[in-house]
């Protein structure tokens, strides 16, 4: 669920490295909220990430 339906912006997965710089894994989720937005002149319901929504790519509904 966390993909922004605008810019496909998704999770990201890397290593959390201790002091020891032992490695595992960890996930870096986007801050994608769940927004009523006008598309083509109709409400409809869409996955959107912060950066989306403060930029004005999406009109709220």
């Amino acid at each position: 669920m966390a993909k922004c339906d605008i810019c496909g912006k998704g999770v990201h997965f890397g290593n959390n490295v201790s002091h020891s710089h032992r490695r595992s894994n960890r996930i870096w989720n986007s801050n994608v909220r769940s927004v009523k937005a006008k598309v083509n002149g109709v409400t409809k319901s869409m996955h959107v990430c912060t950066r989306c929504l403060r930029s004005g790519a999406v009109e709220r509904a």
